[in-house]
Formats: C-alpha cells, structure tokens, sequence
C-alpha cells in the first residue's frame, strides 16, 4: 500500500472524478449540483495548501483517495480544516485502506500547521471512532442529517 499527494498523479484525475459520480451521484451525476472534474482538479493543485488530495495506491493500481479541504458543512464553515471525499474501490473496501487514507490527511493537517481536522459523515462514524476521532455535532445538510467528528493533532498553528 502507497498513499502519495494527488497532485502527483494527475493523470489518475479522471478516474477519480469517474469515481466521484459513481459514488455520490446524487450530487456528482446528471442534474446534481457537484462538478466531479473541478473537485478532483482542486485536489490535486498544491501539495502545500487546502485543498489538497491523497491517493490510494495497491500494487500500483489507484485504490482510495480522500482530500482535506477548507469548509465543507455550510452551518460549520468557522471550523477548518475537513475531511472529505473519502472513497475505497468496492472490492477492496474493509482492508484498512480508508484507516490509511484518514491518516495521511491527519499527517498533512498536521504538517500543515493545523490543530484539528474535522469530518461530517451518516455513515462512517464506526471507522472514524475506532480512529478516535470525536463526535462533536449533529447537524442538517442538504445531504440529510449528517454527525460532525474532530481529530485533535499535535499541531497548533491554526
């Protein structure tokens, strides 16, 4: 397992936006809200600041990613920085891959400068909390009703 910014894999962007519509089409897919292609672009722009990507790498086929970005929850936007779009191909979902993928943006948050990273999920609190992440919130989102985790880090610039 190999997990490396997103901004050193820029041609793996296509199919992480493919991914990103699979996913979550709803808001990616035809008639939703979301731009697939200038999400992923974003996360792939500079290894130094939000947003930013990490990609997940097995036998050096892309696997995961999972991105840090500034505000995500519109009633949250004075917390920053978040965990978001984490997504594990199917098959190898339950193998520890998002675990890696939190990390590497725990580690990137941290070498970013930043106290705390946030994430707001219905339905990866279980993976969060076996992490230690924290609830601190539940909250609506035009995505439903959605739990808001924090990660405290060593950092304390932010």
């Amino acid at each position: 397992m190999a997990i490396d910014l997103l901004a050193n894999h820029r041609g793996h962007l296509p199919l992480v936006a493919a991914w990103f519509v699979a996913e979550w089409p709803d808001w990616y897919g035809d008639g939703g809200p979301g731009d697939a292609a200038a999400d992923v672009a974003a996360f792939s722009t500079s290894p130094d600041a939000l947003p930013l990507g990490v990609i997940a790498f097995e036998h050096g086929e892309p696997v995961g990613v999972a991105a840090l970005k500034a505000d995500s929850v519109a009633s949250h936007r004075h917390l920053t920085p978040w965990a978001v779009a984490g997504y594990v191909v199917p098959h190898r979902r339950g193998a520890g891959i998002g675990t890696q993928l939190l990390a590497a943006l725990r580690s990137h948050a941290e070498r970013l400068g930043y106290a705390h990273v946030y994430c707001a999920t219905s339905t990866a609190g279980p993976l969060l909390q076996r992490q230690g992440w924290m609830p601190v919130n539940m909250c609506d989102d035009e995505a439903g009703p959605l739990t808001v985790f924090v990660q405290h880090l060593s950092a304390r610039k932010h």
